[in-house]
Parts: structure tokens; sequence; C-alpha cells
């Protein structure tokens, strides 16, 4: 249980560190993006934006905590890492929570695509980062 807790801390922690620093780089390098370290209110609680993702990147961080149980160390730890990361929030982002809250993105979709897949690979290399730094 208390792996699992480190996780969720590894996993919150790595939003604002990793998630949303990547996202500020982007933003920079004028790739299109959502704003980076948003603070608007969320529904239905109306905490802000990147206090939410914090909660939902230390969920997150439990599930990659179960799953990456297999790969124990080296290259391949961190590539799944990165590779969970990237694309099962995606998955769930585009496939539910889009849909529930009947959010249509205008733009283009590739590059959407590609922004959300790297800043969630560099939430997904962090938290497993991070969850190395914390003592067992």
């Amino acid at each position: 249980m208390r792996n699992l807790a480190l996780w969720f801390a590894a996993g919150l922690l790595a939003v604002p560190l990793f998630h949303q620093t990547a996202l500020l780089i982007l933003g920079w390098a004028g790739l299109p993006a959502f704003a980076a370290f948003d603070t608007t209110p969320t529904a239905p609680f109306g905490v802000p934006q990147v206090v939410s993702s914090s909660f939902w990147g230390g969920l997150w961080g439990v599930v990659l905590g179960i799953a990456s149980r297999w790969f124990g160390g080296g290259a391949r730890y961190w590539l799944f890492c990165a590779l969970l990361g990237a694309t099962a929030p995606m998955v769930v982002a585009v496939l539910v929570v889009l849909p529930l809250k009947q959010i249509e993105h205008e733009g283009a979709p590739a590059l959407l695509l590609l922004v959300g897949l790297t800043i969630n690979a560099a939430w997904g290399v962090g938290a497993a980062l991070l969850r190395r730094l914390f003592p067992a």
C-alpha cells in the first residue's frame, strides 16, 4: 500500500514538474497546446485546472506503478513508463473525457495529438524518476 501511495505522490508531482513544464516549453516553441499551469476553475469543485490535472496524475501514477512492476529496471522500464504515460491518458482523454465534456478541438488534430503524447510521455518518465528518488 505504501508503494502505491508513493506512486500517487510521484504521479501528482510529475504533473507540475514534467507535464506542465513540457507544455510550457512546447508553447514557447510555438506549438499549439493548452495553457501551461492553467488556474481556470474546473467543474464540479472549482479547483484550478493544474490542481485537477495533478490529482489525476496521481491516480495515473498508481496505474503506472502497478503496470511497471513487470519491467524491473533498465531501458525497458523507462521506455515502458514513457509509452504508458504517453498513450494511456491520451486514449482515455480522447475516448472518454472529451465526449463526456462535449469538447471538440479545433486546429490540426495530428499536431495536438503529438503535443499530448509528448507532454504525457514527459509525465510518465518524470513520475518514474520521482518514484525512484523516493525512499522505499
